[in-house]
């Protein structure tokens, strides 16, 4: 379905041409090699020692430009790409599959920790969903009430529900997987994680202590006749009566006190009060010795008891103090609180709800001495081992969120420390040590991270080999890097970041022959452009170096490679489209500090306004209509970022803006806009369109429905209509669903809405028409998108032109798209179905070519092969892109062109490596049991 979340990528102009400042001439260059005369001459002085720029009113452009020069313009030697802080593996593909082998015959009790090594292979994907899908089925397969803590709090942090006003962590969400009771229920039961939670929306509020209220257990022993009691316990000047059966059933050791061999056995009388337990706590153990229950006895009596039970060894009593205290844990006060009584008396499920508190409030709550001191130190951790509460889990979601907030900090390091005190097995050393040296690499401690760098790859992991190179270099001996990632290159299967590494320890024509190779290989690694760009510059070919930074930015957009073409359109004094760019930047990331770390971006922003044009808001839209007719989602991006720089706080352009962001694949940054949407609605029904939308992005259609629903009930919108429509569209594919959705798509075109969003659902709708066969009422609602100025419906026709045999019309509706967009990989992709094979071919290497991250392409060429009998060749075109992007659908057109050539071994292997990613995906799993039948057979003859 064309959906106005596509994974298409469209990014602003590659030619660089703006329609009011254009890059021609030597001009540019000229004033370039002025401005770096002049950042050399500061440089002598110190770059450090900069003044902050001041903002004028009348800005001239010529002094901007060397007021921002000042700063230090990029420089090749001021760039290097940064080691990854996750598991890599030198052979992913052998690694899914590896894992996916283990999986298959693992216990029951040890799946969710499978699922947690998926979690962290899948980390260094650029897909969120499969990380957040493993982290799902993690917590459904979790069987003791600490996974099932952890894996809740770090599902509830993966959608950052704190950023929601008006949401308390503990707030129950409605979901049992991620709802705090149910985490506290031990046991296995994978089907009901995924049930509807059927606790309370709010959480009930108990008072943990209730002052000096008359204790509950002054109480008559009402049908209890006096004779019942056959001994005492003496507490001060205080008698307990008790019946011997019932206090000697409480444990082992109190019956044999009473019954066995001691002086207490024949008294009647025993002196008690050298036990640590008051009189009022003694009643309230003869009280539970009948009742078996500690409901109505107060928060400090409980607490005597649970000590006293350990005492004593009263298992059943302790388990019963225990999850009375743990259902008393509401908010991070009573949980600051009954944590040391919990640990002290190491009670269990005590512990697990206060530190359920202390998770759900990260990273807030590790801003507070006590729970950072309990986390962070060796002591702390050994009291959370001794109550059952310290893990590698536990840790590893703990050091997640402290780098995200500061990688540098000495709290990291900690937490990373204990991480690795955790580790067990490979994987868990492997991931503690290289995240150990890739936080000692940022903070500059280069000998530190060589030497956790080195247990990484004693442990198992190749990549750190790149850590060590770095470390080395970094401390001077730039020779033994280069012969270390030398040695690499020779005993592995190269890889893109291999060549990228080594070209940083090499020069000339060495480097630049590393670099091209690493983009051959891995096309999405940024550095080798970045690089590229910045030696153009130097050599005073500007437009070169946007041409070449452009290329990363048309299929990857990320703040530094933005941040570098506003760098050479400032040289070029185009600051409208610097302006565009540092927009667009700070989309991605609010807090990015440009110009080496000196000056804030959205300062940046403050200065380059006033050197362009301005414009109001009806201006702005008009502009978008314009930027979003032409398919430049980066210029919509900053219009709409221009817009809420006018109207802050407008919750609709706050949905807008995290629309393009997924059409831009900056997930993160979209959720992030999406939830300041949420927060900003005026009305209910607004409200619940937003939090639909969140839930669909997180993977719960139904309750994306249900919000749509509710959000109808209240008032009829375009927005709620067109939710519904578009996750029942992608939840079921029969006939009468269509119908469904056509009949919610009709009805959101009826409500009111701006010409983007109806373009966007007459597209949707004609999508459906063509579903049920109905391609004239498709044509109609394409041509009224057409009318309204939403391009992208080009597409949409040209199919149902293609489904009527009319293959000319289909290839010009396509040719129309090319020429109005300013840049789309996608167009030249779809193009290529609708002409000859060699214009086909042509079309989809310029796919490529513009986003080489699109499998069709590569998915078409080795089809060709194939067909051609080339298999070799056809299996080394999807090699080639498995390498840096492994898809579903390549390894398994890999393993079906294995299979067609007799080689079950690879067949297998790249199915299980495919099942890792998708293990319900039915057509691999059809060919893995062929092709392991067939393994058999021929082992077996």
């Amino acid at each position: 379905m064309e959906g106005c979340k596509g994974p298409q990528v469209y990014a602003f102009n590659p030619s660089g041409k703006t329609t009011t400042n254009g890059y021609g001439g030597g001009g540019g260059g000229e004033k370039f090699l002025h401005l770096q005369e002049r950042v050399n001459a500061v440089r002598s002085k110190s770059n450090r020692n900069y003044q902050p720029l001041q903002l004028k009113d009348n800005v001239k452009p010529v002094v901007l430009s060397e007021d921002l020069a000042s700063y230090g313009l990029p420089q090749t030697d001021l760039i290097e790409p940064h080691i990854e802080s996750c598991l890599k593996s030198v052979n992913f593909v052998e690694t899914l599959a590896d894992v996916y082998r283990r999986m298959d015959g693992c216990p029951q009790f040890e799946i969710s920790g499978m699922y947690l090594e998926q979690c962290a292979i899948f980390r260094g994907l650029s897909d969120p969903k499969l990380f957040r899908k493993c982290l799902k089925s993690g917590r459904e397969h979790a069987v003791d009430v600490h996974s099932k803590v952890v894996l809740s709090a770090w599902l509830r942090f993966d959608r950052r529900e704190d950023e929601l006003i008006g949401v308390s962590a503990m707030d129950c969400c409605g979901r049992s997987i991620e709802c705090w009771r149910s985490s506290l229920v031990s046991g296995y039961n994978p089907e009901s994680a995924t049930d509807p939670c059927t606790c309370h929306q709010r959480p009930v509020q108990n008072e943990v202590f209730v002052g000096d209220e008359e204790c509950s257990t002054s109480f008559s022993h009402g049908d209890e006749e006096e004779d019942d009691y056959d001994m005492s316990f003496c507490i001060g000047d205080e008698e307990i009566r008790c019946r011997r059966f019932n206090i000697a059933s409480l444990s082992r050791p109190f019956e044999a006190m009473l019954y066995d061999d001691f002086m207490e056995s024949r008294r009647e009388k025993i002196n008690f009060t050298q036990n640590g337990i008051s009189a009022k706590g003694m009643k309230a153990a003869e009280m539970f010795s009948r009742t078996r229950s500690v409901e109505s006895f107060d928060p400090d009596i409980v607490l005597e008891l649970l000590s006293l039970a350990n005492k004593f060894c009263c298992n059943e009593m302790k388990f019963a103090c225990d999850s009375y205290l743990a259902s008393l844990v509401s908010d991070m006060d009573s949980a600051m609180l009954l944590i040391e009584h919990g640990l002290e008396e190491t009670a269990y499920v005590l512990v697990a709800a206060c530190l359920q508190v202390l998770l759900r409030e990260l990273p807030n709550s590790m801003h507070n001495p006590n729970v950072s001191r309990l986390f962070c130190s060796s002591e702390g951790k050994d009291r959370l081992a001794s109550a059952g509460h310290a893990s590698f889990l536990l840790y590893y979601f703990i050091t997640q969120t402290a780098m995200e907030e500061d990688m540098k900090s000495n709290t990291t390091v900690m937490l990373l420390e204990r991480l690795g005190e955790c580790s067990n097995v490979g994987w868990q050393k492997q991931l503690a040590f290289h995240q150990l040296g890739c936080v000692m690499l940022e903070r500059k401690e280069y000998k530190d991270a060589q030497k956790w760098f080195e247990a990484a790859v004693e442990a198992g992991h190749v990549y750190s080999l790149a850590g060590i190179a770095r470390a080395k270099y970094k401390r001077g001996h730039m020779y033994m890097a280069y012969k270390l990632m030398n040695s690499l290159i020779s005993d592995c299967t190269p890889s893109g970041w291999m060549y990228q590494e080594r070209s940083l320890y090499c020069h000339g024509k060495e480097k630049t022959m590393d670099l091209s190779t690493a983009t051959e290989l891995d096309p999405t690694l940024s550095y080798p452009y970045k690089y590229r760009a910045v030696t153009m510059v130097e050599e005073n070919r500007i437009e070169s170096a946007i041409s070449e930074i452009n290329k990363i930015i048309g299929f990857k957009i990320s703040p530094d490679c933005l941040e570098l073409r506003a760098w050479f359109l400032i040289a070029l004094e185009d600051y409208e489209g610097a302006l565009r760019d540092v927009r667009a930047l700070l989309t991605l990331d609010p807090n990015y500090v440009m110009l080496h770390g000196k000056l804030q971006s959205d300062k940046l922003v403050e200065l380059l306004r006033h050197t362009v044009q301005q414009r109001n808001q009806a201006d702005c839209w008009m502009q978008l209509y314009d930027r979003w007719s032409s398919v430049d989602d980066i210029g919509s991006l900053a219009v709409v970022h221009h817009m809420l720089a006018n109207d802050p706080g407008k919750s609709l352009l706050l949905f807008r803006h995290s629309l393009l962001l997924l059409r831009l694949n900056s997930h993160g940054a979209a959720m992030r806009s999406l939830r300041e949407a949420r927060n900003q609605a005026t009305s209910e029904h607004e409200r619940l369109v937003y939090e639909g939308w969140i839930s669909y992005d997180t993977g719960y259609r139904e309750e994306a429905i249900s919000k749509a629903e509710e959000s109808i009930s209240i008032q009829r919108s375009f927005e709620a209509f067109f939710l519904k429509a578009y996750v029942l569209s992608e939840t079921n594919s029969d006939s009468e669903a269509s119908l469904y959705v056509i009949k919610l798509l009709e009805e959101a075109l009826r409500c009111p809405s701006d010409g983007l969003r109806k373009g966007q659902a007459l597209s949707n709708l004609a999508s459906i028409y063509v579903d049920v066969d109905k391609l004239d009422n498709a044509i109609d609602c394409y041509m009224n998108a057409l009318t309204i100025k939403h391009t992208r419906a080009h597409q949409g026709l040209a199919r149902v032109y293609h489904l009527k045999n009319q293959r000319k019309s289909a290839y010009d509706e396509m040719t129309k798209l090319i020429e109005k967009a300013s840049y789309n990989a996608s167009a030249y992709e779809k193009r290529s179905e609708y002409c000859d094979r060699e214009m086909a071919q042509s079309d989809l290497r310029m796919a490529t070519k513009l986003d080489p991250l699109r499998t069709y392409p590569y998915r078409y060429r080795a089809a060709v092969l194939m067909d051609d009998h080339k298999e070799s060749e056809a299996i080394s075109e999807l090699t080639k892109v498995i390498a840096f992007k492994p898809d579903l659908h390549l390894l398994h057109l890999r393993a079906a062109f294995h299979d067609s050539m007799g080689d079950p071994i690879s067949t297998i292997r790249d199915c299980e490596a495919a099942l890792c990613l998708d293990s319900s995906h039915a057509d691999t799993l059809e060919l893995y049991s062929k092709a392991r039948q067939r393994s058999n057979e021929q082992q077996s003859t």
